[in-house]
């Protein structure tokens, strides 16, 4: 993992593995955001499996795939999120790009 921190209360990375929860949860993160569609590469880990290693990790995880342009929905589930999440959260997809594009839009 490559994480950047972004600000004092989110940091973007590429893509999360399974066995990496704990490290997620070891660096102090309390949730997370993927930003990545399922079966956008092959290899990948689906959703499911990373949000099952994170509820064992004890992290909250929420799903807003985004695949071209942030769309009205993606913008209104992160921001929800965001206010109900708790911090520091972790945003990811492939290259952490897209998960920091919804950061981005709560103008901090």
């Amino acid at each position: 993992m490559n994480i950047r921190q972004i600000a004092p209360d989110f940091s973007a990375t590429g893509q999360i593995l399974p066995e990496q929860m704990q490290a997620v949860a070891d660096a102090g993160f309390k949730s997370i955001v993927c930003a990545r569609p399922d079966n956008e590469e092959g290899g990948q880990p689906s959703f499911d499996e990373v949000a099952k290693a994170a509820a064992a990790a004890g992290i909250s995880i929420v799903h807003i795939p985004v695949s071209g342009p942030l769309g009205e929905g993606q913008i209104i589930r992160f921001h929800d999120a965001w206010e109900k999440l708790p911090k520091p959260m972790l945003g990811y997809c492939r290259s952490g790009a897209r998960a920091g594009s919804l950061y981005a839009t709560l103008g901090k």
